[in-house]
């Protein structure tokens, strides 16, 4: 019984959802994808940028081992020859498909987003996306911006739709496709919004009156912030509405109003996101497969709204490493579904209220690193072997093992079962781990912090999160032949989440941390 796969990415998503508890925002369709879903709260990308994430999680192997850092470079060329996710599922008698942005376009994906090794057709990417960044945004004036918050008539946007409409239909037009041909496919979804700028139907403000929009909760660059850790937010400085507030470099901070605006369009694009999310798997409904394909929704990384004074990604912190991660499995996490019988009704944000509770939900701490052996095993091929260290010369591994054993594992049992341990994986009893890490080009902010260039890469902060603590270290980098000293360390982090779960106290000097380290390096 061979299942589909539909592989839904959106490109800077944080868990604001109704069911990762969020009581703002209205996310009907994501929220009923999650009630039929296992529903991981604790999963994390390997590195808050988009290319090096994407690379990361569709080969299952760890930024250090792709090489990718920055924008600049393709793995098969400059690291090893690594099989990806799709490539594998093609090999595997598949039929790979990719709309919109799956992976990062440009030089990190070899200009042809790996086509024609991970996909069967060349990809496809919405014809108004060159428009992305144009003066579409009326202002105040009257005239047209190139804003950060930009709430748009859609009737007047070149060719009267947005990016991620034209991805919906795309992807769409290519299920039925898939259904009169009767072939089993992995179609890939990559959503933008809600990417910068934050272009969306203006309806959705609606949704999101300004009275009920807070600050963060921690608004203030923490206290025992090291300079090496904080993320000057340069993408946003140079949006015009932005750039009109000349806010200085690089703590700023934003005016509190406008705070509130970039919050309120954060979430109005979440809503807007989640309509198409809805008519996607309203439209897998349609075609008679929501009993036969599974379908994986996920993000590349998180988007701090203001928390630690920061914006964006770039950084170490939950905010922004942490991602939403579920997997519906026909059979295993829902009942089998009776013939005709709707799975995945479109809910209209506008109308619809019942918050929807998740059906499984893992607290388990997971990486998306582990996407690629995990959603082998759900499709029933074989798993990749582990990566031997090193693995440059090994095209098909992960360093990444598979979730599956987490989908139907209470929690209590997995605590009993000190005793039981698998061959290739830590055993129960160890506390799983998520790594993510971020390069910096200098100990302080510079106007290349968010995005530094391999060659300017001075520093790396490794970042380890249990569900205790999250510690992290500011290391010495050598671009050259891509090695970290850990004997050089130029700052460090520590904090427990159990009293300081938003991560404001760095408590990383008042302790000793040889275990941490022990871990770290294990």
């Amino acid at each position: 019984d061979d299942k589909n796969v539909l592989f839904i990415v959106v490109d800077d998503l944080r868990p604001v959802l109704g069911c990762y508890g969020d009581k703002l925002v209205k996310s009907p369709n994501i929220d009923q994808l999650a009630s039929r879903s296992i529903v991981f709260s604790n999963a994390y990308a390997q590195q808050a940028v988009c290319a090096p994430s994407r690379v990361s999680f569709l080969t299952g192997r760890r930024p250090d081992t792709t090489r990718l850092y920055d924008f600049y470079s393709y793995w098969r060329v400059h690291a090893g020859n690594y099989s990806t996710m799709p490539q594998y599922f093609k090999e595997n008698g598949y039929m790979t498909l990719s709309v919109g942005k799956v992976f990062h376009p440009g030089v990190s994906s070899n200009h042809s987003d790996d086509y024609p090794y991970s996909w069967s057709i060349p990809p496809f990417h919405p014809p108004t996306e060159k428009y992305e960044n144009d003066k579409t945004c009326r202002g105040k004036d009257g005239k047209l911006h190139a804003n950060l918050v930009c709430p748009v008539d859609v009737t007047e946007m070149p060719s009267g739709t947005l990016p991620d409409i034209q991805s919906t239909e795309e992807a769409i037009h290519l299920l039925n496709i898939m259904k009169t041909n009767k072939q089993k496919f992995f179609l890939a979804v990559g959503y933008h919004k809600p990417h910068i700028p934050l272009r969306y139907p203006q309806e959705f403000l609606k949704l999101y009156p300004l009275e009920n929009i807070t600050l963060a909760p921690d608004p203030w660059v923490p206290e025992k912030l090291p300079p090496v850790a904080y993320n000057p937010w340069t993408d946003i400085r140079q949006r015009d509405d932005v750039e009109a507030l000349n806010v200085s470099f690089p703590y700023g901070p934003l005016p509190d109003d406008f705070q509130r605006q970039i919050r309120q369009s954060y979430y109005a694009a979440v809503s807007y996101l989640d309509t198409q999310v809805g008519l996607l798997l309203n439209a897998l409904d349609d075609v008679g497969l929501s009993d036969s394909t599974i379908v994986v929704f996920t993000a590349d990384h998180g988007w701090s709204l203001g928390e630690h004074g920061e914006w964006a990604k770039y950084s170490n912190f939950d905010v922004a490493t942490r991602v939403p991660l579920m997997f519906y499995v026909p059979g295993m996490t829902t009942s089998s579904v009776r013939q005709g019988e709707r799975v995945f009704p479109y809910l209209d944000p506008f109308s619809y209220t019942l918050g929807l509770v998740p059906q499984g939900r893992s607290k388990k701490v997971v990486e998306l690193v582990s996407l690629f052996s995990t959603l082998a095993e759900l499709a029933g091929l074989q798993v990749p072997p582990v990566c031997p260290e090193p693995s440059f010369h090994v095209a098909l591994c992960t360093e990444g093992g598979s979730i599956v054993r987490y989908f139907n594992v209470s929690e209590e049992k997995v605590e009993k079962e000190k005793g039981g341990c698998d061959d290739t994986y830590r055993c129960f009893n160890e506390e799983p781990l998520a790594f993510s890490q971020y390069p910096r080009p200098a100990d302080t902010p510079q106007w290349n912090s968010d995005k530094p260039r391999l060659k300017d890469i001075r520093i790396m902060g490794y970042s380890m999160r249990t569900v205790d603590y999250r510690f992290t270290l500011w290391v010495r980098f050598h671009p050259n032949n891509f090695s970290a000293d850990f004997e050089d360390v130029h700052a460090g982090e520590l904090y427990m989440m159990e009293t300081d779960p938003n991560q404001d106290y760095n408590i990383y000097n008042n302790t000793s941390h040889g275990s941490f380290f022990k871990k770290m390096l294990g």
